[in-house]
């Protein structure tokens, strides 16, 4: 007597993570202003508006900048930019995780895919600050290689603003 195997289900395929290269005004970027406009204004007790419009949006698009996403399934599940804070260095700006996708690494990828842009674009150094009570922020640069330009053992609230660095 032979024996028919019961079909085993599939599994069904991960959505891919796919990156991709916009500009401020595209509106898959709405999700992260909002959501940093609220993350800003619920550690720091004040309206994010200020820190969001700081830099025209022209400053983190090519030839010197570039702003990206990390789509899940075509939806914006993290993103970050940079811009030009010297001839020789990027600055690190927006990295930013939506609340519903954190702890996969996906701000670890961020910061990889912008170090490789600025990096192509003749950058030899990273630069950026995070704020004081960002501790999420503070030890996504540390663990990626980023040199603390501050004293690490003083209260983060001390000090304001903490700068890094990084090589390239």
């Amino acid at each position: 007597m032979t024996s028919v195997a019961e079909p085993q289900p599939q599994p069904q395929p991960q959505p891919q993570l796919t990156v991709v290269r916009v500009t401020v005004d595209d509106p898959r970027v709405e999700p992260l202003l909002r959501e940093l406009a609220h993350e800003y204004s619920t550690r720091y007790g004040r309206a994010a508006d200020g820190e969001l419009n700081r830099y025209p949006a022209e400053e983190f698009a090519p030839p010197h900048g570039d702003l990206l996403l990390l789509l899940d399934g075509g939806e914006p599940v993290a993103g970050g930019a940079y811009r030009r804070y010297d001839e020789r260095t990027a600055e690190l700006k927006r990295i930013w995780t939506h609340s519903g996708h954190r702890r996969r690494g996906l701000a670890r990828r961020v910061v990889t895919e912008l170090e490789r842009s600025a990096a192509e674009r003749g950058y030899r150094r990273i630069y950026l600050t995070t704020g004081p009570r960002q501790p999420e922020a503070r030890g996504l640069y540390l663990a990626t290689g980023y040199t603390p330009l501050f004293d690490v053992s003083a209260d983060p609230e001390s000090i304001g603003p903490l700068p890094f660095e990084k090589g390239l």
